[in-house]
C-alpha cells in the first residue's frame, strides 16, 4: 500500500513538473513588442552614464539584497563596451564589463568575464531581452544561474529591468532594476 502511494506521489510530481515547465506558446516573446514605442536601442540607451537601483528577491519573493549601480557604456558603431559597478547593501562591490555586439537590427551577442558562453539579445520596440548563464558566487563556490533578463524603456531617461534567475529550470530568484540615464 505504501509503495502505491509513493508511486502515485512520484507520478503526480512528474506530471506537475511537466505542466509547469513545458513550453508555453503564450509566453512573452520579444517580437510581441515589435511595433510599440518608445523604441529601445540598447547601444544608444546604455552609452554614457546610467544610474541603477535594484532589489534581489528569493524564489518566495522576499527581498534578500539591494544595490545601486553605475553603468558607463561606449559604442563604437559595432560593439558596446559596458562597465558596470554594483554597490550592494551588505558592502560588497561587484564589477562587470560586457562586450555587446550588434548582429543586426534585432539581434545581439554579449560576453563578460563571469558569463558562460555567449549571451543572446533580442531587441523589438521598447523591449530588450537578454538570455545568458552567469557564474554566481554562492558560499565560496561558483554556481551557473540562467538569466532571462528583460529591459523595458519607459522614456528617454528611464528603463525598468526584470530578470528571472533559474537553476535546472526552477526559479531561484528575481531581480528588479530601475535605470535612469544621465
Amino acid at each position: 500500500m505504501t509503495i502505491n502511494k509513493n508511486i502515485k506521489s512520484i507520478i503526480l510530481i512528474i506530471f506537475l513538473f511537466l505542466i509547469t515547465n513545458c513550453s508555453n506558446n503564450s509566453a512573452m516573446k520579444p517580437e510581441d513588442f515589435k511595433n510599440k514605442e518608445p523604441r529601445l536601442i540598447i547601444e544608444n540607451y546604455l552609452s554614457g552614464n546610467v544610474k541603477a537601483w535594484g532589489v534581489l528577491q528569493n524564489r518566495s519573493g522576499k527581498v534578500t539584497r539591494q544595490f545601486s549601480a553605475d553603468l558607463n557604456g561606449k559604442w563604437d558603431g559595432k560593439q558596446l563596451i559596458l562597465d558596470e559597478k554594483f554597490n550592494w547593501d551588505d558592502g560588497e562591490i561587484q564589477n562587470r564589463q560586457w562586450q555587446i555586439t550588434k548582429i543586426d537590427e534585432n539581434n545581439y551577442e554579449g560576453t563578460a568575464g563571469d558569463v558562460v558562453g555567449k549571451a543572446k539579445g533580442y531587441s523589438y520596440g521598447p523591449a530588450f531581452k537578454f538570455e545568458y548563464v552567469l557564474l554566481v558566487p554562492v558560499k565560496g563556490k561558483e554556481m551557473k544561474i540562467t538569466f532571462d533578463d528583460w529591459i523595458f524603456k519607459q522614456d528617454d531617461r528611464v528603463a525598468i529591468n526584470r530578470a528571472t534567475m533559474t537553476k535546472f529550470g526552477f526559479k531561484v530568484a528575481e531581480l528588479t532594476v530601475v535605470f535612469v540615464k544621465d
